[in-house]
C-alpha cells in the first residue's frame, strides 16, 4: 500500500540518537525509533518522561539538540515543510477556533493545506459525518462539550488525509461509548494505511490499539516491545487481593511478600494489593497466609499481567490505572 508517499519499505517514523537538552537537563536522550507504515506505536511514560518533547521534535515544533529523525521519509529539520504537509497532529490543547463553526474550521484548515474550495467543503462534510458531528456542524465550537471538541480536533488533523498521525491523548474527556467509537475510527485509518503515534493516559487503550509500545522514563527508553511481549517479560501472573479497609494494606503486603517474585504493590484508593508470582504458587497457601496475618480479604484471585503492571514494575509508579502525560 502507498499512502501519500509512504511505502511499507520506508519507515513512516524513524529517529536515531534523538535528544533535546534545556541547559544542563536532558528532556530526551538517545531516543531511537522505527515505526513501520500502517502500524500504531504507543508512547507511554509519566509526566516529564519525554513524550511531549519527542512529539514536538517529530512534528517540527522543536529542534533537536542531538541526533536526527525522519517522518514520511523527510528530515524533520532540513525538510520541515515537507514533513508538515504529510502529518496530522491532535494535541492536548484545542487547535480549532471557538468563534467559528465546526464546518468552517474544517474548511479553513483544508484551504490552509491548499485544497481547492470545493474539495475542502466536501472533505469537511465527510469528516463531520464520520465523527458524528453533522448535526452540530453549524454551531460555534465554543458551545461544544469537551468530547465534541476532542472529536473535532481529530477531524482537523485528518482534513488533508495525512499518512502519519500524531495523537496526544486523543480520547481524554470522552465517555466510554465515544472512546470506543474513536478506537474503531483509528483502526479504520490504520487499515487504510495510515501510521499512528499515540500517547494516552489509558493503558487499556495502548494495549488494544498499539502494535508496539515504547515506555519512556526520565527522558530515555526504559522498555519497548509488543503489548504481549512487555506483559510476558515484565508482568507474568499476579495474585491480587481486595481488602475491606486501607488499614490492612501493610499486613496484606507482608503476607504476600514470601510468595512474590518482585516488589508487592498496593493501590490504597481501590483497596488492592498485588504481587507477581510464579506458576507454582498455590492460591490456597496465599489465602492461609492472609488469614494467619489477620487480613480480611473480600477477594483473592490470580490473573494475567496488564500494561498497568508493566508500567508500575518498570517505573516504580504508584498511580493506579491512569498514567499522567
Amino acid at each position: 500500500m502507498h499512502v501519500n508517499g509512504v511505502t511499507p519499505d520506508t519507515p513512516a517514523i524513524a529517529a536515531e540518537a534523538l535528544g533535546k537538552r534545556y541547559g544542563e537537563q536532558w528532556a530526551l536522550r538517545d531516543f531511537d525509533l522505527e515505526v513501520s507504515a500502517g502500524t500504531v506505536l504507543g508512547l507511554l511514560g509519566h509526566n516529564g518522561a519525554g513524550k511531549t518533547t519527542a512529539i514536538r521534535i517529530l512534528t517540527t515544533l522543536a529542534l533537536p539538540s542531538a541526533g536526527s529523525a525522519r517522518v514520511a521519509g523527510f528530515d524533520v529539520v532540513a525538510e520541515a515543510g515537507e514533513v508538515r504537509r504529510r502529518i496530522g497532529l491532535t494535541s492536548q490543547t484545542a487547535t480549532v477556533d471557538g468563534l467559528m463553526s465546526a464546518r468552517a474550521n474544517l474548511e479553513m484548515i483544508g484551504r490552509l493545506y491548499h485544497l481547492p474550495k470545493a474539495v475542502a467543503r466536501r472533505r469537511a462534510g465527510e469528516l463531520l459525518e464520520r465523527l458524528s458531528l453533522t448535526d452540530t456542524g453549524e454551531r460555534l465550537v465554543r458551545d461544544f462539550s469537551g468530547g465534541m471538541r476532542r472529536r473535532l480536533d481529530l477531524a482537523a488533523s485528518l482534513v488533508a488525509s495525512p499518512p502519519v498521525l500524531f495523537l496526544d491523548e486523543p480520547t481524554t474527556g470522552l465517555d466510554p461509548e465515544s472512546r470506543n467509537e474513536l478506537w474503531e475510527l483509528l483502526r479504520e485509518l490504520v487499515g487504510e494505511g495510515a501510521t499512528l503515534l499515540l500517547t494516552t493516559q489509558y493503558l487499556e487503550e495502548a494495549d488494544r490499539l498499539s502494535d508496539e509500545i515504547v515506555l519512556l522514563d526520565r527522558g530515555v527508553v526504559a522498555a519497548r516491545g509488543t503489548p504481549a511481549e512487555l506483559k510476558a517479560g515484565h508482568g507474568g501472573e499476579r495474585i491480587e487481593v481486595a481488602l475491606r479497609s486501607a488499614e490492612q494494606i501493610e499486613r496484606a503486603c507482608g503476607a504476600l511478600a514470601p510468595f512474590a517474585e518482585a516488589a508487592v504493590g498496593s493501590d490504597p484508593e481501590r483497596l488492592l494489593v498485588s504481587a507477581p508470582v510464579g506458576l507454582q504458587t498455590r492460591l490456597i497457601e496465599v489465602v492461609r497466609a492472609l488469614d494467619e496475618a489477620g487480613v480480611e480479604a473480600t477477594d483473592v484471585h490470580r490473573r494475567e499481567a496488564t500494561l498497568d503492571d508493566v508500567f508500575l514494575s518498570i517505573t516504580g509508579a504508584a498511580e493506579g490505572r491512569e498514567v499522567a502525560s
